[in-house]
């Protein structure tokens, strides 16, 4: 397995993060997930993704539990 580096590229952080790079490329221009740009290339940092990841992982288990709720009443 390749080692991840703390600060990665589109393709590093796109392999990592399991989409396309066109689809990371979009997430970017709509400020959907945290990244900054050094020089003209965006780069991303391992442990912001993983701190994103999981908020947005925990985000989702709260709504799908607030749906649960709503739906049993």
């Amino acid at each position: 397995m390749a080692e991840i580096r703390e600060v990665m590229g589109i393709r590093e952080a796109s392999d990592y993060l399991g989409i396309s790079r066109d689809t990371l490329y979009k997430y970017v221009m709509g400020e959907r997930i945290p990244a900054f740009k050094l020089g003209n290339r965006w780069k991303f940092k391992k442990t912001v993704l993983d701190r994103w990841m999981e908020r947005q992982s925990t985000q989702r288990e709260d709504r799908g539990t607030a749906k649960s709720r709503a739906s049993a009443r």
